[in-house]
């Protein structure tokens, strides 16, 4: 699967138009704001007062209107600021709106132990406010319920495929609580393995050995991605140093994904500015075009 318009088919056979969160080119360049109490630490990390929920709900808002006109897709979470960016208006027109549909169960030590999906994002509701696809975070462990986590997604797809929105997974390896020797970029491809040909429309995926590694070794893996993964997929940026995501986006898109649905790797610097909207517009703007650009030129090599 190479691009937009390619996909597994739905229940109907018709394979869902994936057009509505690409470039003209076919791929995919997805600005990600659905960062929650990992970015509020981030913002923690540049203050001493408490980071308030407003104050968050507000880098989004100002996120989503400077960088859509750049992005072909952006993901938004209801918690703190779907609804607020749909009564605003801050997305671009010819921006496909994604609703973020995973609740996050903190543990001791993560932000994100567990996720279940959020019944407070009903899909016929979002779909009316405009949004196009729904995503699902899958917390991947090799100590974790496979059975669990495959009728997860399946739920999810059946319930995106009933509203007549496009299904993105999100499964993220997560070191084992068992104790258990592990090996995280292992786990990258175990979950594709797994999750991948359950039927979403869209997979999003961690960069392996995250992006800092012998290129040839990244893109084998990627590789492997590809062939476990029965749609189109794309990369995250989470766990990747900015400076050296464009390069692991043109390494995927060589062997076989379609783009990138990145936050960290585009505003991630921003967080504690003086000056929000400025650093989004002179920083944050020429990382996410010179990214849609690293999108287009390797599609157009394939």
């Amino acid at each position: 699967m190479t691009s937009a318009q390619t996909s597994r088919p739905d229940q109907t056979g018709t394979a869902p138009d994936l057009s509505v969160l690409a470039r003209p080119s076919g791929g995919f360049a997805m600005l990600a704001v659905d960062q929650r109490e990992a970015m509020r630490a981030m913002f923690a990390a540049h203050q001493t007062t408490p980071v308030t929920d407003d104050q968050v709900t507000r880098f989004k808002l100002a996120a989503a209107s400077i960088l859509t006109p750049y992005a072909s897709g952006v993901l938004i979470d209801k918690q703190f600021a779907f609804d607020q960016a749909v009564a605003e208006r801050v997305v671009d027109p010819a921006c496909g709106l994604i609703a973020a549909a995973d609740h996050f169960i903190a543990g001791p030590d993560e932000f994100v132990a567990d996720v279940e999906i959020d019944r407070a994002v009903v899909p016929s509701e979002v779909r009316d406010q405009g949004a196009v696809a729904l995503k699902l975070l899958v917390i991947h462990r090799p100590d974790g319920d496979p059975a669990a986590r495959i009728a997860m997604v399946e739920e999810f797809v059946g319930r995106c495929r009933a509203a007549g929105l496009i299904s993105i997974i999100e499964p993220v390896s997560k070191a084992p609580r068992d104790g258990r020797e592990w090996n995280w970029d292992d786990g990258v491809l175990a979950a594709a393995r797994e999750l991948g040909a359950l039927g979403a429309d869209l997979y999003k995926a961690e960069v392996p050995l995250h992006g800092d590694g012998d290129a040839d070794e990244i893109r084998r893996r990627c590789e492997a991605i590809t062939e476990a993964v029965d749609s189109p997929w794309v990369v995250l940026s989470s766990g990747v140093p900015h400076e050296l995501f464009p390069e692991a986006v043109r390494i995927a898109c060589s062997a076989g994904a379609s783009g990138f649905l990145a936050g960290r790797a585009i505003w991630a610097s921003v967080i504690g500015s003086d000056d929000v909207e400025r650093d989004l517009l002179e920083i944050s703007v020429p990382r996410l075009e010179r990214l849609g650009a690293v999108v287009d030129e390797a599609l157009g090599e394939r």
